[in-house]
């Protein structure tokens, strides 16, 4: 298995109730799935424990063998360690983007590389336009994020966090800022990146998006309380929460 979380628990100060209460999932490797469910159920604090970006308090998150555990079974010098490690195999893909505006789209897809793992120019430019090519943006290597539709713009953030090569690819809320007629073309992008073998993890509240993933959990009150095909999961819901998600169209 490419991903691994088990069991994991994380509880905000102050909170009464833990945001996440024991949360288990296994993704293979080129899976696509989504994490569905209300405001409020834990999605985005899932996606942040996962990524490194929040602690847990118990459990684990395992990627590509890195095991990270919960601040409770580990040192922080040990965690700070296993953390390092795992961030090295995950990618993050931002909800608005987070492009810069002064550079193009080449640009922002090579920085990354370059700077951080230290590969030359033509190394980091050919995988790059590799990257834009799968993506049908080839021809906007130098277009600038100002020049680019919503949809473009997504597509040139998930090549920017491909270029990092890494083992699995998270996603928060990918399609929220986009206009319907864009919101395809990001799920084709998630296909193409599928087939290529990178375990993806989109956190959404698009029902249309979660119909067209391989994998479909629903996290409910910090809990995944239904997973399986999407087929199943939301033409036969078997929880009550899926129910719910259904009437009120997530």
């Amino acid at each position: 298995m490419t991903l691994k979380v088990r069991d994991l628990v994380r509880h905000h100060p102050g909170a009464a109730a833990p945001t996440l209460a024991g949360v288990s999932l296994e993704l293979g490797d080129g899976v696509l799935a989504a994490v569905l469910g209300p405001s409020g159920a834990g999605k985005s604090t899932l996606l942040r424990c996962v990524m490194g970006l929040e602690p847990f308090e118990a459990g684990a998150v395992e990627v590509d063998g890195v095991v990270v555990q919960g601040t409770r079974d580990v040192t922080p010098a040990r965690r700070r360690a296993q953390l390092r490690d795992a961030r090295a195999r995950l990618g993050l893909v931002f909800q608005s983007f987070e492009l810069f505006p002064h550079l193009t789209a080449l640009e922002n897809c090579t920085l990354a590389p370059r700077t951080v793992k230290g590969r030359s120019g033509p190394e980091a430019t050919a995988t790059v336009m590799s990257l834009l090519a799968q993506l049908g943006l080839e021809a906007k290597r130098d277009a600038y994020p100002a020049q680019l539709s919503g949809g473009q713009r997504q597509r040139v953030a998930i090549a920017r966090a491909l270029a990092m090569a890494p083992r699995v690819l998270l996603y928060d809320e990918p399609t929220s800022a986009l206009d319907p007629s864009m919101k395809g073309e990001v799920l084709q992008a998630l296909r193409r990146v599928e087939a290529a073998g990178v375990t993806q993890v989109v956190v959404t509240h698009d029902l249309s998006l979660a119909r067209g993933v391989a994998h479909l959990c629903v996290l409910d009150r910090g809990v995944i309380v239904e997973a399986g095909a999407p087929a199943r999961v939301l033409e036969a819901p078997a929880h009550p929460a899926t129910r719910a998600l259904l009437r009120t169209g997530a």
